[in-house]
């Protein structure tokens, strides 16, 4: 498959802003969507009426949620501002309010009824998820030297936002 340089453009501009990976997949899948959306124009050729079609078309016809809309909002103003080097005034489209939720805790009682149902990796897994507060990557990429059993902490090293902090080592 072909590449195209101006999406390589795109990919260069967010590796130079050091955007992560997953956050790069994702912009990149947004502004190819709005393109081939807008009848692969050129970006630079459009402006705010083909950008709040295309975001009317998210909340519309693809009824993706608020969260969504806001990704590829995100995505959108990326390309304008840094790639393309012009803002996107008087959009006559807002980022979407989420719907505030409640989260869902489960006791201590369920976590180690699911907890003592899993054995060897999943176990340990979800015990560190559980107990020190880790992210699922952080988790995943855990070294041994990032685990101090003296201190009883944790050591995660790039987490998310590529910051470095500590956390407790559960029991």
């Amino acid at each position: 498959m072909k590449k195209s340089p101006f999406i390589e453009s795109v990919r260069a501009e967010l590796r130079t802003r050091h955007y992560s990976i997953q956050t790069e997949k994702t912009y990149l899948y947004w502004i190819r969507h709005f393109i081939i959306f807008s009848g692969k124009q050129h970006p630079n050729d459009m402006s705010n009426p083909e950008i709040e079609r295309f975001l009317n078309y998210l909340a519309v016809t693809r009824q993706v949620s608020s969260a969504t809309q806001n990704q590829a909002l995100c995505a959108i103003i990326f390309l304008y501002r840094h790639v393309i080097q012009r803002e996107i005034v008087d959009l006559k489209y807002n980022f979407s309010k989420k719907p505030k939720r409640l989260p869902v805790v489960l006791s201590s009682s369920e976590v180690g009824g699911i907890i003592q149902n899993l054995s060897g990796k999943y176990w340990l897994l979800t015990a560190l998820l559980y107990g020190s507060g880790l992210r699922i990557n952080e988790a995943l990429s855990l070294r041994i030297k990032d685990i101090d059993l003296h201190s009883r902490s944790i050591f995660v090293f790039r987490g998310k936002g590529a910051k470095d902090r500590y956390t407790l080592l559960p029991t």
